[in-house]
């Protein structure tokens, strides 16, 4: 029984990373049924546990990862000496938690495994608990924090690929995050690395103005997702596809995509993903003139987002419903961000490692604020921001 599970587990890993992947996930439903028969030892049954969970995962099979961890996870709760499994059951518990939305329980849940697989000398699973940290961190705004778990992710062996380059983008040094990804994807050569990269790759390239590099990488994903059957891939080849059309000029063509992307993310339970795309159809909509219909599709994002606590996507939003009404009253959305900062009572020393930016460009921008809003003082300049709603 166990030599057939571990076997089973094996073959079905193997045939889902050559592509084919409804024989692998047979073969992989099937050592967990003989799992579930409670016969084998508890190491071998951690391993095969485990083993169909990441392949799953690496699958972008998201609900059989889903119905597997819960199982893992009674499995862990009674074997408590068995310190590397359960922390590894927490560390799929948090990427699950994490597409859900459940994005504090899933950081807890990665902290916790982080410890446990540290003090077991798992350095390997440890690192992707630190990258984990990271993926919640970043989507939550805390990007200090978010770089530290990146790093000690890396410092464990882990290349934190791609929540590094998506960091640099969020911190608006898109040259960085553009390099980054660039040489990831240089270095990548399994299709299934690739697909991980590739929805971040054609974001960056359109933050960076690049839409032809962003299509190829389009095109590549959509190659991919045509041979490895999966509703999350889909998701992403959806939601890529929208955008580029949405950055080429073509809103009209972006609309079917995006709607497809917005609907397979809702029926996946992955609020975040779904807001994103909702965000983009707002932009469509609004492209073709239908100013109703984006101003919908906008409140149910930002709904989303406020919810969940994605402070850099509600940022976003704001600044660019402030240029949509032409709000900004002359500052840029770099002065904007400051002013906000300013207004939050921030030092410039503050600033500046927020935003990660000099002190003497921090104080650059605060003086050419004054000058423009025609005030004086840090005061003076927070409350023009509360009167006209720039925060």
């Amino acid at each position: 029984t166990e030599g057939a599970a571990l076997s089973l587990q094996a073959q079905g890993s193997m045939l889902i990373k050559a592509g084919r992947v409804k024989e692998g996930l047979a073969l992989l439903d099937e050592a967990m049924v003989t799992v579930a028969g409670g016969k084998m030892p508890p190491i071998a049954t951690g391993i095969v546990y485990c083993g169909v969970i990441l392949a799953c995962q690496e699958a972008y099979e998201v609900r059989r990862a889903q119905e597997w961890t819960a199982v893992l996870t009674r499995w862990c709760e009674e074997q408590p000496d068995l310190v590397a499994f359960t922390g590894r059951c927490l560390v799929h518990r948090a990427e699950i938690m994490q597409v859900h939305g459940d994005w504090g329980d899933a950081l807890e849940e990665a902290r916790r495994a982080g410890e446990r697989l540290a003090r077991s000398f798992n350095r390997a699973a440890a690192a992707q608990a630190f990258y984990r940290q990271g993926e919640v961190h970043r989507l939550r705004g805390e990007f200090a924090e978010a770089e530290d778990a990146y790093r000690e992710a890396s410092r464990f062996g882990w290349e934190p690929q791609p929540g590094m380059a998506l960091l640099r983008l969020a911190q608006g040094r898109r040259e960085a995050a553009a390099a980054t990804i660039r040489r990831a994807m240089g270095e990548a050569a399994r299709p299934l690395r690739r697909a991980n990269l590739l929805p971040a790759y054609v974001e960056i390239m359109l933050a960076a103005g690049d839409v032809e590099e962003a299509r190829t990488g389009c095109g590549e994903l959509e190659e991919i997702a045509g041979r490895y059957e999966s509703t999350m891939l889909t998701a992403l080849v959806a939601h890529a596809r929208g955008a580029l059309e949405l950055a080429a000029g073509d809103p009209r063509s972006a609309l079917a995509p995006l709607r497809e992307a917005g609907e397979t993310w809702r029926k996946l339970d992955a609020p975040y993903d779904a807001a994103r795309a909702r965000v983009l159809l707002a932009e469509a909509c609004r492209a073709l003139g239908d100013d109703d219909a984006a101003e919908l599709e906008l409140e149910g994002a930002r709904s989303v987002f406020a919810e969940l606590g994605a402070a850099p996507d509600l940022v976003r939003l704001t600044s660019a419903a402030e240029r949509a009404a032409g709000k900004a009253h002359g500052l840029t959305p770099r002065q904007v961000e400051v002013l906000r900062f300013v207004a939050a009572g921030k030092s410039n020393r503050e600033i500046a490692a927020a935003l990660v930016i000099s002190e003497h460009t921090v104080a650059r921008h605060v003086q050419n604020i004054f000058a423009t809003l025609g005030v004086s003082s840090r005061t003076a300049a927070s409350a023009f921001a509360y009167e006209h709603d720039l925060l």
